[in-house]
């Protein structure tokens, strides 16, 4: 089984690297090459890189789409994007990034199908954030699969737009397409990125290294939350779940919400300080930002998890259990 992996030197896609290449298996079928593409070159020191088993395909996607169909894909995670506030401020760069690059690869899969080659099993990493509460069409109290999405940015547009995209080369039976919706994933590590939604890493991720950050919403905002292994664990078993009717089976062409934690800021910061204690939790400013609060305030906190929990995932315990495993990767103790 060939793999690829975009958006493989990521945060995300680095982490689903890595468990593919502990397993080195999906859905019980040893994997033969694992393909990791990105525009960002890879630490030449990178345990991914030095694997056998690992192919490095380096450079802007669309331009390196012959080195990834090189040889037949069978299944391809497509996690490679541009984020949230980066696609407010310069729209021509999310549909560039977004929409292009993933159309791009849909003819590329599509091409191979043709060609009488192995049907692409496409995992698309979307977001919750296709979805969205204006006061004329507000958001029910609970969101699930079957709520109409209307997003309120950029970016929430531009996943839904591919969505659309891989659902009808699914219908059409070009691929096989399957979309993960994931909540924000916390705690990211390293530097802040140009995530809206990036405060809700940072506001832990600083104080924890003795640096100050600033909480740009109000306390009282709840957003949804989910660790990154445990979003690795719903890309990975999206990809394995076979379809048809029946508890652990994609039913139908609908997206997965994944599993989401529902907390407040306010809750987030109270375990912060009972964490790590009141000089830490004293490190963060609240500063609202209205840019942040429209963007973020506008996506849904709390969901209806049963279509994921028939696929056996689960959402994470508590907050704590979020930032005992930040703790856990940055140091290796919790």
């Amino acid at each position: 089984m060939r793999v690829v992996v975009t958006g493989a030197c990521g945060f995300l896609g680095s982490r689903l690297a890595g468990e593919l290449l502990r397993t080195r298996t999906l859905a019980g079928v040893p994997i033969t090459r694992l393909v990791l593409a990105d525009r960002v070159v890879p630490p030449p020191d990178s345990v991914l890189v030095a694997d056998p088993l690992v192919d490095v395909v380096h450079g802007e996607l669309t331009d390196r789409l012959g080195e990834v169909f090189a040889e037949p894909v069978d299944v391809l995670f497509h996690l490679a994007a541009a984020v949230s506030a980066e696609c407010e401020a310069d729209i021509d760069l999310g549909m560039r990034a977004n929409v292009d690059t993933t159309r791009a690869l849909l003819d590329a899969a599509r091409a191979q199908s043709a060609a009488g080659g192995p049907s692409v099993r496409v995992v698309f990493s979307s977001s919750v954030a296709v979805y969205g509460s204006h006061p004329e069409t507000p958001l029910p109290a609970v969101v699930s699969e079957s709520t109409l999405p209307t997003p309120r940015s950029s970016y929430g547009t531009q996943k839904l737009v591919c969505e659309h995209l891989i659902a009808d080369c699914t219908r059409h039976g070009f691929l096989d397409g399957r979309v993960a919706r994931l909540p924000t994933v916390a705690i990211r590590p390293g530097r802040p990125n140009a995530a809206a939604s990036g405060f809700l890493s940072g506001i832990i991720r600083e104080p924890l290294a003795a640096l100050p950050a600033t909480c740009p919403v109000h306390p009282e905002l709840r957003a949804a939350l989910s660790s990154p292994r445990r979003a690795v664990a719903g890309l990975l078993r999206i990809a394995e779940a076979e379809r048809g009717a029946g508890p652990g089976r994609l039913h139908g062409p609908l997206p997965v919400n994944l599993p989401a934690l529902t907390v407040s800021v306010a809750q987030m910061l109270a375990t912060l300080r009972q964490l790590a204690g009141d000089a830490v939790a004293d490190l963060v400013t609240i500063e609202p930002d209205p840019a942040v609060e429209a963007i973020v305030g506008s996506w849904p906190a709390v969901f209806d998890n049963r279509r994921a929990a028939a696929l056996g995932l689960e959402p994470d315990p508590d907050f704590t259990s979020l930032v005992r495993d930040h703790l856990i990767d940055r140091t290796g103790t919790p």
